[in-house]
């Protein structure tokens, strides 16, 4: 679990709401030596807690779907990783030590930036200072900056800085246009708001469907990028063994398929148990979440990074596992694909999550700017498998490019990469083999081993030899 500062009287938030899922009670702390009051308020930790409801208890309520968690706002400037693990306990990066750990400069130098690729992001509400936001984001790493591309989608409220849902989500959004920003900065952005906010069963998710749909067919967007998600066990009928209100929603992916659009969803934060409501009690049974879970869709599970200053890792890539962490396990929905057969002795007769894994630990969390809240305004860390889908999005814009075409459903080659991993060392899959599994609640989870796992899939990826492989798959 990461550390924080003590803990102050408590306040309810929504920061980045925890797992899949989990509305989450934070502790909100003042960083030593910053301003408090209204305005460019002073960094604050935060720290979460969450329960779990039973399987086939009472539906939860209403919560924001989000898979990220945030643990540091408002901060005057992005402190280096030495500072971050004095003053609060944990690591931080910035997109400079990104580019190193993933192996990404060489691409750069070669010209690989994203350039004439496009990246879907969906986000209920958005934020009202994205592009604001990126820009000052991209000059304080030495980035230009690009474009966003705001589309609308219905009826989206006017944005309340003081509603904690709306600032959930914004917090949201800046991470995925900033992550994505990061590994692809030449690659084209287009964020689509919702007006409803996705939530816990099938609430939000026809919008964002829609939306998608929309832009599919419109010929916009080569990687749709998803950091949310609802546990299957919530939408209607599924104690019932009726997976139908699931099924319906999938059109979206069958589109992109036709269209060779990759689509890409966090594998949620709650470990095995992919977390759920607030206060109810605990699963008894792991539980997966949908988008991720659907076989059309590649599932960004989350890793702990452990680098110096500079991006050089000081000791391999673990588990992102900060209360159950990284998402992982097997579909109550949908039956193994054809593309996961060479792991069905891991998998079984299921749909086995996740495919692949990137940066998502909170102890080791990503430096974000935001502006869309007057009373945080500032610098702040954030984690989880949120923050691994628009990182991942911004590897496959990169590979777009690489192929000149769209990769599409990129699974089979991710998999056929993954079965010559051990013996090639050009396919840039990176096994992620260290440590603590996604257990929490009770509930058993999965270890990271050699090979494929349901903690992390397939590992991590070194961009410069990962990126041109997953080109000539196909």
């Amino acid at each position: 679990m990461h550390r924080v500062l003590p803990a102050q009287p408590r306040k309810r938030a929504a920061a980045l709401a925890i797992g899949a899922t989990a509305l989450a009670t934070c502790a909100l702390v003042t960083a030593p030596g910053a301003p408090s009051g209204s305005g460019a308020a002073g960094a604050t930790a935060v720290r979460a807690e969450t329960r779990l409801p039973q399987v086939g208890g009472s539906l939860p309520q209403p919560v924001p779907a989000i898979a990220g968690r945030q643990v540091i706002r408002g901060a005057r400037g992005p402190l280096t990783t030495a500072q971050c693990e004095a003053q609060y306990g944990i690591a931080c990066y910035t997109p400079t030590q990104y580019r190193q750990a993933y192996d990404l400069n060489p691409l750069y130098r070669r010209g690989i930036t994203g350039k004439g690729r496009t990246i879907v992001i969906v986000d209920s509400f958005g934020s009202p200072t994205v592009q604001h936001d990126l820009d000052v984001y991209s000059k304080q790493f030495g980035m230009k900056s690009t474009h966003v591309d705001v589309v609308k989608w219905g009826k989206v409220p006017k944005f309340d800085p003081t509603d904690a849902t709306m600032t959930g989500w914004a917090g949201e959004t800046s991470l995925d246009v900033q992550m994505a920003h990061a590994v692809a900065p030449d690659a084209h952005i287009v964020l689509v708001e919702t007006g409803i906010a996705e939530t816990e069963g099938v609430t939000g998710l026809p919008e964002m469907m829609d939306a998608e749909k929309s832009l599919i067919d419109r010929g916009i967007g080569d990687v749709i990028t998803q950091s949310f998600g609802a546990t299957e066990n919530t939408f209607p009928g599924f104690g019932k063994g009726d997976f139908s209100s699931i099924q319906k929603l999938r059109y979206a992916f069958k589109d992109a398929k036709r269209h060779k659009v990759t689509v890409l969803a966090s594998s949620g934060d709650g470990g095995a148990t992919d977390s759920t409501a607030d206060g109810v009690g605990y699963y008894t049974m792991p539980v997966n979440s949908w988008p991720s879970g659907d076989p059309l869709v590649t599932s960004i599970g989350g890793t702990q990074l452990h680098l110096d200053a500079k991006g050089e890792r000081t000791s391999p890539d673990s588990v992102y596992n900060d209360n159950g962490a990284g998402g992982g396990g097997q579909s109550h929905v949908f039956s193994r694909p054809s593309y996961q057969n060479s792991v069905r002795r891991v998998v079984g007769s299921r749909r086995g999550t996740p495919d692949v894994s990137m940066s998502a630990a909170v102890d080791g969390g990503a430096w974000t700017y935001t502006s869309y809240d007057p009373t945080q305004t500032g610098w702040g860390v954030s984690g989880g498998t949120s923050e691994a889908s628009p990182l991942f999005s911004g590897i496959v814009a990169l590979a777009d490019q690489q192929a000149g075409r769209r990769l599409g459903d990129i699974h089979r080659a991710l998999y056929s990469l993954s079965a010559q991993s051990p013996w090639n060392p050009f396919t840039g899959i990176v096994d992620v083999k260290d440590g603590t599994d996604n257990s929490y609640a009770g509930v058993t989870g999965y270890k990271a081993v050699p090979g494929y796992d349901m903690a992390t899939g397939v590992g991590t990826i070194d961009a410069n030899r990962f990126v041109p492989a997953l080109a000539r798959r196909h």
